[in-house]
């Protein structure tokens, strides 16, 4: 099913945009390069965390974990993206060091998707953060 949202366009008239429903359903939106490049990176993310489901916020598809958002990716037009947050970036500063990165996302190329392993030490630490934030005393 896909959601339609209303939305304003240049000349100020709403038009109606079309939003894929199931992560699914977003892949078969995509070319066959950009699907290949992130079936890898679904495929590994659900290695890592097999009791992560799948969802879709911000208009991205995404893993949630024990009811919080875990990680996302996302296919642009050039490149493609991995959302695991700034924490674990900083874990594996050394392996992504040749990435384009910026606070909390990992572009790289479509030709080129990331290693399974390093997807794989990314969401750990991404879990290992979960765990400590809700592990936290701070926290009431």
């Amino acid at each position: 099913m896909i959601f339609r949202r209303c939305a304003w366009n240049i000349l100020g008239f709403t038009t109606m945009i079309e939003r894929p429903s199931s992560v699914h359903e977003y892949l078969a939106g995509l070319s066959e390069d950009k699907r290949a490049a992130l079936e890898k990176l679904r495929q590994s993310i659900k290695a890592a965390a097999p009791r992560s489901e799948e969802c879709f916020s911000y208009g991205m598809p995404a893993f949630r974990l024990n009811g919080r958002m875990l990680v996302y990716f996302h296919g642009a037009k050039n490149h493609c993206s991995f959302f695991p947050g700034a924490f674990p970036l900083v874990v594996c500063k050394k392996e992504v060091e040749h990435y384009d990165t910026s606070k909390g996302t990992i572009r790289f190329p479509i030709d080129k998707p990331l290693p399974s392993a390093l997807v794989r030490k990314l969401v750990k630490a991404r879990i290992a953060e979960g765990n400590a934030k809700r592990k936290s005393p701070l926290k009431k």
